[in-house]
């Protein structure tokens, strides 16, 4: 099977990128990571590409005067690599329709709770409102990225219980384990051509 080409979007420490890069060193993933790209010039993401020789590029969206104009420039890199899947890897840049239509069902993210809860909410405000909620369940989830935040078709989730005494901070750390699990599966589904979207369902092919 052809290793597909992603291209990762990442704004921060890039721990969900690691487990990525691992999976396809373990050849788990049948994938080639194409580049990574972030909008912070200190993301230790790109420190983690160049590890691995992973081409990692520093684009700053304070350079453009709009929003299409940055994503423009994040298209042409992504372009000119021929990348099949856009990861999103804690890249807090909203995007817009321009760059989603682009890449139309070829954009994964993951979000730090089961959605719909927490939609729209990044970081600690995420594992706030689910306390402040009283779910006994949180998790993670993989979705296709659209035009509406963190609404476009689910593709898995994990589950993780939400403890008595949790705190953001102890909460934020075991979803994050899960999603390490989560995304590389999620991208290997993909890459296996075992994703069908079915209005706003994704079916996954046996």
């Amino acid at each position: 099977m052809t290793n597909i080409k992603l291209g990762v979007l990442v704004s921060g420490s890039g721990t969900n990128l690691q487990a990525i890069i691992d999976a396809v060193e373990q050849g788990v993933l049948n994938a080639e990571l194409a580049v990574v790209i972030s909008n912070k010039k200190d993301a230790y993401a790109l420190e983690r590409a160049r590890k691995h020789q992973i081409p990692a590029l520093f684009i700053n969206h304070k350079d453009y005067a709009k929003r299409e104009d940055f994503e423009q420039a994040l298209i042409k890199e992504l372009d000119s690599r021929n990348v099949d899947l856009v990861c999103l890897a804690g890249f807090m840049r909203v995007l817009t329709p321009y760059f989603v239509n682009h890449f139309p069902h070829r954009i994964l993210n993951i979000h730090p709770a089961l959605l719909p809860a927490a939609k729209g909410l990044y970081g600690e405000h995420v594992h706030q409102a689910i306390l402040d909620s009283g779910a006994k369940f949180s998790g993670c989830t993989v979705h296709f990225v659209t035009a509406d935040v963190d609404g476009g078709p689910i593709v898995l989730q994990k589950i993780v219980p939400v403890e008595d005494d949790d705190t953001p901070l102890s909460l934020a750390e075991r979803i994050l384990e899960v999603e390490h699990t989560a995304y590389p599966e999620a991208v290997k589904l993909f890459s296996e051509h075992k994703l069908e979207i079915i209005g706003n369902r994704v079916k996954i092919k046996k």
